[in-house]
């Protein structure tokens, strides 16, 4: 497959060479690769001074960061690609950043590693060496590598290794220059070959005598990479070699001589080869002392100080800032304070003194015009309530809680068919549902994408229906208590069915924890505002197309036919017919319909605010998660999820009700 890097966006950054525009199929190449949270992305900006590219790569939501750069008296194309562990992959991501390796054939590569963490990392760079890859090694953050007491010796890694190392910082610029200048002086090398117990030499050096064709990589790698069961590798020697039963045959001879898994054996016998670098190269200065990130750090992680941590960010971040500040404060300031008393008694004056048709009045103003609803929706009720949620979310991301968050729920998770990985698009969903069913492409499994974006569609609320339940529930503390309870457990119980139910393998977990930090202003202020744009550009529209909608349904009466079916289902959840049009709302938008019972909540007691709050949260997906649902899942994975999701709303809705109204619970 050939890699196209066809324009998605694009951004200027630091200069503005109009002659770097353009293609880079022409141009040197320089790859970034490396684990994730080791500065890469920080490090391709240092290197690329010119418009970056960000593009998909062929049949996947996966983007890969393309830019040009000078550096010396050669114009380089620069790619960055997604986070890899090891050239063996598990992940998508890492499918893909092997792909780009094998396909686009780069000049130099860059492994970008965590310094402080080279014991860990230099397995990849092994692993591009034995490949013959043109590979420089770049030892970044030597600065918390310092902070920690660990002297490293570049310069024998470098002799041990026999490829150029560079010790940097990225976020300052530190060696940069140097890294510069290697690349510059680059001149790839015969490869130093890895030696193995004799039964794996023998046999890669019998597969290397049957592997007749060409490939990207060196033929000793291919060889590793089918005895470590590599399915793609073997895919591509199988279509290239014509006696391939033959190399078949020398793998199931190899494992049958062996007791424990080759690709054990292969990588225990790379990690010894590993410490002995390590052993010889870097010196522990001074005993660590932890400092009061690292302390904190493992105090997240750990379940009997994890949590507590966790509920006060649940807490102070969610509750307090985004459903009292953001859905209180704020909503009511612009709900009641800008649209009930000057936006929508202007609007409807305007209207009914100038304009003579009822059925444009009632499109642009009056109760459910675009102005009046849908634009007093998504601007007065939801738009405080993800700006706020936006803010927060950018603080967490860039403290790097979240990883440590992943580490905490992993175990929970594991009962539901997932690992902690899918904390990351769970955390997202509360701020975006539809932006989270994407990110599920990550993980590593069929079954884990299908569990993870069901509960999604039924358990998870965004950040706008969060806002305004906490808004509406705050006068009523314990049936905000009741609500959190019942949605946490339809999250955990429907999770555990479907790990029980839907076919595929378990879950296992890893995920390179990177330091914490306090997050930059700049950074928080930039990553909201982006995604502020976004809810505009995205969302604004589908709130006015959802009054439209609503005006023609009124219009044709449509919209009453639809509530006179309803009232009879809603009152047998022990609601009253006020909260009707909510649910018929909610059609078009979950957050549109909370909305719609935020209007109405005057009329209800406690139980029925709990009741309508649950239903809602469980309720149908948007019109965009659905979309994307269909995308990603496909019809008929996504109508069964529909099926199951509708009726199972409403029942959870009557049972809630059923029980606090018999035992007489008092909200």
């Amino acid at each position: 497959m050939e890699l196209s890097f066809n324009n998605k966006k694009k951004k200027k950054s630091q200069s503005r060479h109009s002659s770097l525009k353009g293609d880079i199929k022409e141009l040197k190449k320089i790859v970034l690769v490396g684990n994730p949270n080791v500065g890469k992305s920080v490090l391709f900006n240092r290197l690329s001074k010119a418009y970056v590219t960000v593009s998909n790569y062929p049949g996947t939501t996966v983007t890969i960061d393309t830019s040009k750069a000078v550096i010396g008296n050669t114009v380089y194309g620069i790619l960055d690609t997604p986070g890899m562990y090891s050239f063996t992959p598990i992940t998508g991501e890492e499918r893909i950043a092997r792909n780009v390796l094998l396909e686009q054939k780069p000049d130099i590569i860059l492994h970008i590693v965590d310094a402080k963490n080279i014991d860990r990392m230099l397995h990849l760079t092994v692993e591009l060496i034995e490949a013959n890859l043109p590979v420089i090694l770049v030892l970044n953050m030597m600065d918390e590598t310092e902070e920690r007491g660990l002297k490293i010796n570049i310069e024998s890694i470098e002799k041990m290794l026999d490829i150029p190392v560079v010790g940097t910082v990225s976020t300052t610029g530190k060696g940069i220059d140097v890294l510069k200048k290697r690349i510059i002086e680059f001149k790839k090398k015969k490869i130093k070959k890895t030696e193995y117990n004799p039964i794996l030499e023998d046999s890669t050096k019998t597969i290397i005598k049957n592997l007749k064709e060409t490939y990207p990589i060196s033929k000793k790698a291919i060889s590793l990479l089918l005895l470590q069961g590599d399915k793609d590798i073997e895919k591509l020697v199988k279509n290239k070699e014509q006696d391939f039963k033959i190399i078949k045959k020398i793998i199931d001879e190899t494992k049958e001589k062996h007791n424990r898994p080759l690709n054990y054996l292969i990588t225990i016998e790379r990690q010894n080869k590993i410490k002995n670098i390590v052993n010889k190269t870097v010196i522990q200065d001074k005993k660590i002392k932890l400092n009061f990130g690292e302390k904190l750090s493992r105090l997240m992680m750990n379940p009997l100080t994890g949590i507590p941590i966790f509920l006060a960010v649940i807490y102070f971040g969610l509750y307090q800032f985004v459903g009292v500040f953001g859905a209180g404060t704020l909503v009511d300031f612009l709900e009641a304070g800008v649209f009930e008393t000057h936006i929508n008694p202007y609007i409807n004056n305007f209207l009914t003194t100038y304009v003579p048709w009822v059925w444009l009045q009632d499109l642009i103003g009056m109760d459910h015009g675009i102005i009046t609803l849908g634009i007093r929706y998504a601007i007065a009720i939801i738009f405080p309530i993800v700006a706020t949620f936006f803010i927060v979310f950018s603080i967490i991301e860039d403290t790097g809680y979240l990883p440590r968050l992943a580490m905490l729920i992993d175990r929970i998770f594991k009962k539901i068919g997932l690992n902690g990985r899918a904390v990351i698009p769970m955390v997202l969903g509360f701020g975006c549902d539809t932006m989270a069913t994407v990110v599920t492409r990550t993980q590593e499994t069929k079954k884990e994408r299908i569990i993870t974006t069901l509960l999604l569609a039924l358990a998870i609320p965004c950040s706008a229906q969060l806002g305004v339940i906490f808004a509406i529930l705050t006068g009523y503390p314990k049936a905000l208590v009741v609500w959190i309870f019942v949605i946490t457990m339809v999250f955990l119980f429907i999770g555990y069915l479907a790990a029980k139910v839907i076919p595929g393998e378990k879950p296992y977990f890893y995920m390179e924890v990177p330091p914490l930090r306090i997050p930059k202003l700049s950074n928080v202020l930039t990553k909201t505002y982006a995604r502020m744009v976004w809810y505009f550009k995205e969302v604004l529209p589908l709130f006015i197309l959802a009054s439209i909608l609503i005006w023609a349904g009124k219009l044709t009466g449509l919209f009453e036919l639809v509530i006179s079916g309803l009232e009879p289902i809603v009152r047998f959840v022990g609601l009253p017919n006020e909260t009707t049009s909510a649910f018929l709302y909610g059609f078009f938008r979950r957050d549109y319909g909370v909305a719609g019972l935020y209007d109405v909540q005057g009329v209800l007691t406690g139980i029925q605010l709990v009741v309508a709050a649950t239903i809602l949260t469980l309720f149908l997906p948007c019109i965009a998660q659905l979309s994307i649902m269909i995308k990603e899942r496909g019809w008929k994975t996504t109508i069964a999820m529909v099926l199951f999701i509708v009726p199972f709303a409403f029942f959870v809705g009557f049972i809630l009700n059923l029980i606090l109204t018999t035992l007489g619970v008092q909200l």
